[in-house]
């Protein structure tokens, strides 16, 4: 589409908020622009409604429910939805700029994809079904077009403006409602009464898979009336029967998906999208022949007898890219207005006598005088004089047409402005992703209006595509962190933690984007946390060998606070006593371990010859405990003979001295 073709609306500020830049797309109830909002700073795009539609309250309604709708959607792969409003009789949405290209073009590139490839394009568009269908909205018109995919590598789904919450309000039978979409994409169940569900939207999903597989429609016909009766009285065909080579149960689920039966297809998007990734499992794994997997997707799709349908035809819109039949359907015929009928598989109903004949045309019984020539003429001759008049004070005598000089630099614009008796000057500067620095975004008045002669044309000029840095974060909080993003126009992401030991807790350690890169405004910008040092579990190592003790502790990083004590009950070189004994430390803390030297030693008395009392006293005075025997001479005499441990030895303190007496 040409962007720099004339509009009224480009240049233009709708709610004094949104600065209407160039044109995107064009469709049959509203234009997309790219445009700036002022008081965000931010691109967007701004879907207007055509003009003379929002005089319609219906079409009104509708558009207003399309951002009640879409708003309530927020799920990476469906274009976001910002604002609603209504500039005097502009009825307008604010929503995601996706710079990028569609589906659509994709397909007239790349089709037939293999079908690795194209799976995977349908995997984000069933994600984001699936997000509308866990809502109860339906989207109703599934197709490449509405697929954009961005430049980074992120596939979304626009326009739900068609979507409506699914409710007994909205769902609509034969009984007068509008079925709106596009033909190829159709389901069965909207071209015969107009009522839709989930399973429409899964219909469309298998028809844009079986394009992606083939590079072709599955029904194709001179009108789209043929088109739709295709849908109703034909199979998808199986894609290898285009491509050979498609495994068996690729050509399943595209058949399981495109039942034209709907309870034979997957009950919403979500289920759709599990069967998707089977399939994608099959051909990751080099799979080429699954016969129960081709078994569990393949559909039963009974004979159905629905030769006897009537459609109504669109007489505006007799081509392919998107069609309006009337909701009116049944099985009985037309349902009001002129019609035309489908080709026939088998005769059809005679018609009523008379029915499709044109009228009969009148007699002519001569010519026929006419009064109202010399009355024309006058009539002629006064509008004449009167456009002369008119053209001098409307046309070139007063005005002069404002020439287009959109994405001009703005000395090129300058030159032809002033080329047509007008001064130029700048107005202001704006962002914009698609021209260039310097060169002129739009003007006041734009392109095409007409001006007094000698009149000001104000030119807004591109500052380029809106970029900011990304802020150096490491050590902030992550308060302060969000704020600085949020400052640089850019989005916080939501945080992670990690360990780490020079940076505090609570405190950043890292972002992706990294600092310094520029990026476009909202991007987010995800930010590691530091969780402070790794804790570190304490093992107890009580009653165990001290020296080990102190090898393992200090490989996990922590300090050794040894001391040495005596000990009745612990070998000597055992650990008698650990604190912290349990729980957690972190890297550099102190961990005391008390090692036994074993029992104090003390020197044994030697009272052999002294008498049993005073040789105990002695050895109790030293800390020992006594214990006596009978010698072999034992006379009675109760003197000490020997001892054990010998006198002048070193004995534990508190330990046994056996006495030998006379």
């Amino acid at each position: 589409m040409d962007r720099t073709v004339a509009d009224p609306l480009i240049g233009r500020v709708l709610d004094g908020r949104y600065r209407v830049g160039p044109r995107i797309a064009r469709g049959g109830m509203a234009t997309v622009y790219e445009a700036t909002d002022l008081r965000l700073d931010r691109v967007c795009a701004l879907k207007v409604m055509h003009s003379g539609l929002g005089d319609d309250d219906d079409f009104a309604g509708r558009f207003v429910r399309e951002a009640h709708s879409a708003a309530r959607l927020s799920h990476p792969n469906v274009v976001g939805v910002f604002d609603q409003g209504d500039d005097n009789g502009t009825l307008f949405l604010a929503m995601e700029y996706v710079p990028g290209h569609t589906l659509r073009d994709l397909l007239r590139k790349e089709a037939p994809m293999a079908p690795a490839k194209a799976l995977a394009l349908l995997d984000p568009i069933l994600s984001a079904l699936a997000a509308a269908h866990a809502a109860g909205m339906i989207h109703r018109d599934v197709k490449p077009e509405n697929v954009l995919l961005a430049e980074d590598g992120r596939v979304k789904v626009a326009d739900f403006g068609l979507a409506r919450a699914v409710s007994a309000e909205t769902q609509h039978t034969a009984t007068g409602g509008v079925l709106i979409g596009t033909v190829s994409y159709l389901s069965p169940e909207l071209v015969v009464d107009g009522r839709a569900d989930a399973r429409s939207d899964v219909y469309a999903a298998g028809v844009v898979l079986y394009e992606m597989l083939t590079g072709r429609k599955p029904h194709e016909g001179d009108s789209p009336i043929q088109v739709a009766y295709k849908h109703v009285h034909e199979d998808v065909p199986p894609p290898s029967e285009a491509v050979p080579g498609i495994p068996a149960y690729v050509d399943a689920l595209v058949a399981r998906a495109t039942a034209r039966d709907r309870e034979l297809r997957p009950a919403d998007a979500r289920v759709l999208l599990h069967q998707v990734r089977r399939v994608r499992a099959a051909l990751d794994h080099g799979v080429l022949d699954d016969p129960d997997l081709t078994a569990d997707l393949s559909p039963t799709v009974p004979v159905r007898d629905r030769d006897d349908i009537d459609y109504v035809r669109d007489e505006e819109r007799d081509h392919e890219d998107t069609a309006v039949i009337a909701g009116a359907i049944g099985a009985n015929g037309l349902a009001g207005g002129a019609g035309t009928r489908l080709p026939q598989t088998r005769p059809s109903r005679p018609a009523p006598a008379g029915a499709g004949k044109p009228p009969a045309p009148r007699p002519v019984t001569g010519p026929r005088r006419s009064r109202r020539g010399p009355i024309l003429l006058a009539l002629v001759l006064l509008l004449a004089v009167a456009a002369g008049v008119g053209g001098w004070w409307f046309g070139a005598g007063r005005y002069v047409t404002t020439p287009g000089v959109v994405d001009l630099t703005s000395a090129q614009a300058r030159a032809k402005v002033e080329a047509v008796g007008l001064h130029y000057t700048v107005g202001k500067r704006a962002y914009s992703e698609t021209v260039a620095a310097g060169s002129v975004i739009g003007t006041d008045p734009a392109g095409g209006e007409k001006i007094l002669h000698g009149g000001t044309v104000a030119a807004v000029l591109s500052r380029g595509p809106e970029r900011y840095q990304v802020p150096a974060l490491r050590g902030m909080t992550v308060a302060a962190a969000q704020t600085a993003v949020e400052k640089s126009h850019l989005s916080f992401g939501t945080p992670t933690e990690r360990f780490d030991a020079k940076v505090a807790a609570g405190h950043v350690l890292s972002s992706d984007p990294k600092p310094g890169l520029e990026v476009k405004p909202g991007t987010t910008v995800s930010v590691v946390v530091s969780k402070g040092p790794r804790p570190v579990t304490v093992p107890d190592f009580t009653g165990k060998n001290g020296a080990d003790a102190v090898a393992a502790l200090k490989k996990l990083g922590f300090t050794i606070d040894l001391s040495r004590s005596n000990s009745d009950t612990v070998p000597a070189g055992d650990v008698i006593s650990q604190s912290p004994h349990s729980g957690t430390l972190f890297k550099g803390d102190t961990v005391a371990l008390d090692v036994s030297k074993g029992p104090v030693m003390v020197q044994v008395p030697d009272v052999v010859q002294m008498g049993t009392a005073d040789a105990t006293a002695a050895l109790q005075a030293a800390g020992f405990k006594v214990q006596t025997t009978h010698s072999n001479l034992y006379v009675g005499l109760e003197y000490v003979v020997g001892q054990d441990p010998s006198g002048g030895s070193m004995a534990p303190k508190g330990s046994t001295v056996t006495l030998s007496l006379v």
